[in-house]
């Protein structure tokens, strides 16, 4: 008799394994991380990250009403508010006037719009790639921006939790909130693809964002 694999750890291992990994899509975080990334780099990945982040939000408060995508929303994990305060400081107060998206992102924020207008796990695939992905490498990127930009809390927010003491603990629970669903077995297959089409946006993104440096 086979064990039963919980989904969360199929979603994981299927899902979640990047199914190319382009030079560039490496170059642009590897570079930051390193150091040898500039202030004008991490700007461009938060500008980024706020069309993404707000279409995501948007998506959410759509779906309040649904008891399965609800279950996942909790208010700890809201980046927005952050992020527009990480563009005030690191841009200024007309930063709203001044951001803009990349073709790759509009491609992710209609992606987003599409899939969660329409379909519940496909909703639970974005909230799941981007929350849990940033929840897990939000504490060791927020150090390395600080040490290497001089900052305080100010233009790192969206990478305090403050309402998330214990990180493991809380990506445990929601994993096993996937494992309660009652997900048909198309509806599994559907979630695993469409964290693999997030995972592929994401590439994509960072690939673009490392495009002006590639051509310099």
């Amino acid at each position: 008799m086979h064990a039963v694999v919980p989904f969360s750890q199929v979603l994981r291992e299927r899902g979640s394994r990047p199914r190319s990994t382009p030079a560039a899509s490496e170059l642009f975080m590897s570079a930051l991380l390193s150091g040898h990334g500039s202030r004008d780099d991490y700007i461009a990945m938060v500008e980024q990250n706020y069309f993404v982040y707000r279409a995501l939000e948007r998506a959410a408060e759509a779906r309040q009403s649904d008891p399965v995508a609800a279950a996942f929303m909790s208010p700890a994990l809201t980046r927005l508010p952050a992020i527009r305060e990480d563009l005030r400081f690191l841009i200024g107060d007309d930063w709203e006037s001044r951001v803009v998206p990349m073709p790759t992102t509009l491609r992710y924020v209609d992606r987003i719009e599409t899939v969660a207008a329409t379909s519940t796990g496909g909703f639970v695939a974005h909230h799941y790639t981007r929350y849990l992905g940033d929840l897990s490498g939000c504490a060791i990127i927020r150090q390395i921006m600080q040490r290497q930009f001089g900052f305080e809390t100010n233009g790192v927010g969206f990478y305090l939790y403050a309402g998330i003491a214990r990180p493991k603990e809380f990506k445990s629970t929601y994993r096993a909130q996937l494992d309660s669903v009652g997900w048909t077995d198309d509806e599994r297959e559907r979630v695993i693809d469409e964290v693999g089409v997030a995972y592929r946006l994401t590439e994509d993104l960072f690939g673009e964002l490392s495009a002006p440096r590639t051509a310099a």
